[in-house]
Parts: structure tokens; sequence; C-alpha cells
């Protein structure tokens, strides 16, 4: 009997020394409960053995120290957080790591817990939620990762650091996810067609975290007619209105969503207006004597691509052979066409049309080629200078521009004559003018 106790109080001091009080408490206080004792001893406590061998001042003394020494131990070692949780913010499809740093673990456990859903991802070194792309590590039991792999949209939220105190301590940090913009195809405007004249409005819809803002602007740099005929270089906004669409606005469109988070996107919007064939012609009369060779040109604008050729008086087409060269080059909808004539004949004088016809519709315009006397070439002064040699074309007399130079379409407008139609007054008086005009001359 003496020999068990002696272990059984040597087991006692044992416990008394561990952490904390609850094991002194657990020990000391300990009744037998599925043990039966004999009738006659009533149930006994440890303490009640202290008691009765070192009276009640010494166990109180002794309970107070040991009280004392687990309450400095606990204050001394209660593990704290070493500085708040930085929010991150991170792109879709990369890794998202968030910090937490805690002093004084000892052995006390993390854990990582998804806020919203309530979901405790991680404790300690172990992962608890079956996600694939989560896991944790930490540097020296101090400070604590959290790894998310491949993030998605649906990581964006609040995350939980905690420590498994008693009262629990926890700090929150918030995971932001970013998106690169991406413009929706279906809600975007397509290429459209329409008809010069009409308005025109186009629409680009773009998705992204934070929100895209979109800007317009032409492929070809050119300006913008916006809102009132205002030349600019971009208009910000989902919605490009451009009124009264003319042949001077068709092309690509620019459609550029950026929030910030690379790469910036575009889409490319074809406009396109279509119009019935103009014709504009610097020289309408042109005098021209035997043998000589000249050029004639037309300038033409059309859309849907015209077809372009050139006419005699009769209506029968001109065709290329030794005498007559047609030159038809494209650029967009504008059309220059040219007839080079070569050793000007009795035959070859009178009127030619340049015509032009799609499928909205026919125009052309009228050239009058008349004989004039050979002029005397004037004999070289000095034999030396080239420069005084006459060039034949410079004597063609070319009525209809004040400018023998060709004009761009452009210049066009200002100078040359108006276009040419079927309905206009000067091509109904055409005729009867040219007549006049050669009799006069």
């Amino acid at each position: 009997m003496e020999k068990v106790a002696r272990s059984k109080w040597r087991w006692a001091g044992y416990l008394g020394k561990q952490e904390g009080v609850k094991w002194t408490n657990h020990i000391l206080k300990c009744r037998p409960r599925l043990h039966k004792e004999d009738i006659e001893i009533p149930p006994r406590r440890w303490v009640d053995d202290i008691r009765k061998k070192a009276g009640m001042k010494r166990l109180r003394l002794a309970l107070f120290v040991q009280h004392i020494q687990a309450e400095y131990i606990w204050i001394a070692d209660n593990p704290k957080f070493g500085q708040p949780i930085v929010n991150v913010t991170v792109a879709v499809g990369r890794e998202a790591i968030i910090e937490c740093v805690v002093e004084n673990l000892a052995t006390y456990k993390v854990a990582w817990l998804r806020v919203d859903t309530q979901t405790i991802l991680t404790i300690q070194n172990h992962v608890i939620t079956k996600n694939h792309r989560i896991s944790v590590t930490h540097s020296e039991h101090k400070t604590w990762y959290l790894h998310i792999r491949e993030v998605r949209e649906t990581d964006r939220g609040w995350y939980m650091c905690q420590i498994n105190t008693d009262p629990m301590k926890s700090q929150v940090g918030y995971l932001q996810v970013v998106v690169s913009p991406d413009i929706i195809d279906y809600q975007t405007s397509s290429d459209l067609v329409v008809q010069e004249g009409s308005d025109v409005s186009l629409k680009c819809v773009a998705k992204g975290s934070p929100e895209p803002s979109i800007i317009w602007k032409r492929e070809n740099g050119q300006a913008i007619y916006a809102v009132m005929n205002r030349e600019v270089s971009t208009v910000e906004g989902p919605i490009l209105n451009i009124n009264r669409a003319n042949r001077h606005q068709m092309g690509p469109y620019l459609c550029i969503a950026s929030n910030g988070v690379p790469p910036t996107v575009s889409k490319r919007i074809q406009l396109t207006v279509q119009f019935p064939p103009v014709i504009w012609i610097q020289y309408q009369l042109i005098g021209a004597y035997d043998g000589q060779e000249i050029i004639l040109e037309c300038q033409s604008e059309a859309f849907p691509k015209s077809i372009n050729y050139w006419t005699r008086d009769k209506g029968e087409i001109v065709p290329k052979n030794e005498k007559y060269e047609p030159i038809i080059k494209y650029d967009s909808y504008k059309v220059h066409m040219k007839l080079i004539i070569r050793r000007i004949e009795q035959n070859t004088y009178g009127i030619y049309k340049c015509v032009s016809k799609n499928s909205l519709g026919e125009t052309d315009g009228t050239i009058n080629v008349y004989r004039i006397p050979k002029p005397a070439i004037p004999k070289l002064t000095n034999k030396s200078n080239p420069n005084e040699l006459l060039d034949n074309n410079i004597l063609t007399y070319q009525i209809g521009s004040s400018r023998r130079d060709s004009l761009s379409l452009e210049e066009g407008y200002k100078n040359a004559s108006p276009p040419l139609t079927k309905r206009s007054l000067p091509y109904r008086l055409c005729p009867l003018l040219l007549t006049c005009i050669f009799w006069l001359v």
C-alpha cells in the first residue's frame, strides 16, 4: 500500500508541473465513477489525502502558487496576430497567395476559412476542402500562406485566418479577382450596309472586372463625324451614332474595350454606304489636230462597285486596239477612267462618253473632241536647251477648267464642273452649247 501511495503522489506531482491548471484540477478533484468502493469507506478524492496529511493552509498555498504559474505562462505564450492581412488582387488564371502572420503560436493551430460559405479550407498543415486548387504553407510556424491556384471569378471574397484559442481569434482579408475585357459578339453590332443619307447607330458591349470602358475610332485614323457633324478622332461610350452617313464615312470602325487589365481587346465593324454612280469631268471640250495623241479623263464614285467603260456618239463601246487604250483604276469606291487616243484622224473626232453603272443607278459624262488647225512650231533659238522643245499636248485646247493638271476628286468638288446626270439641266443643254462653241471657234 505504501508503494502504491508513493506512485500515486509521484504521478500527481508530474501532472501538476504541466502547463495550465486543468490537469491539476482533474487529478485533485477526481472521484471514482465506475469503481465500487466499500460501503464503510466513503469515496475520497486525492485532495482529501493531501488535506489530511499536509493540512488546509499548505494545500491552499500550493494551489495558489500553481495557479499563478499557469496564469503567467498563459499571458506570456498567448498567440496573437503580428499584422493585418493584406488584401490581394490577382487576375483570373493566376495564383493568389494570402498571408497571415501569427506570433507565439506554441501548441495552438491555425486554420483558413472561406467567410461567405463558412467553409473550412485548411487546419495547420492539412487541407480540409476537396478543392484541389487550394494548399497551405508556412514559414517557421509564424507566417501562414493560403495558396489558390488557377484563380476563378468565383474565388472572389473574404478569407479568414483563425487561431483555436478560447475565445477564438481571427482576422480576415479580401481576395479581388480581376478579369481582362471581353467583347460580347452577339450583343455587338456586326458589319452594316446602309444607303447614303441614313442614320447609323453602332453598338459595342464588353464584360470584365472592373467594368471596361469603350472607345470608338476609325481603322484608317481618319476623323469620325459624330453628332452635329463634329470631327473627332475618338468617341467614348458603348454606342456610336452617325447622322446622315455618307460615302466619306464608309470604312472599318474599331470598338476598343479596356479596364486596366491586359490585354485590351477590339472588334472591327465594317460600315458600307451604298449610293448610285456620280461622274466628274475635268475637261468637257478638247480641241486637237490631226496626228496628235490626247487623253480623255473622268472621275467616278459608286458603291456597290460600278461597271465603267467608254462609248462613242452612237453608243458603241470603245474597244482596246492600236488606236484606243481605255485605262480604269479602282480605289475603294472611287474610279479614275482614262481613254488614250493615238494619232487623231478624221473619224476619231466627235462625242465620247464615260459610262458608270451599278445596281442602284447609271450615269455618264460627255467629252467633245473637235478639230483645230495644226499650229506652226517655232524654231529653237537655243538648240542646247531641251526645255524649249514644245510638247504637242500643250497646244490642245481644253475647256472646262482653268488648270491643265488633273484634279483630285476632292479638288474637283470645288473647281471642276458639277456631277453630270441625265436629270441635270447642263446635261440637256450640253449638245446645243457644244455646237455653238464649235462654230465660234
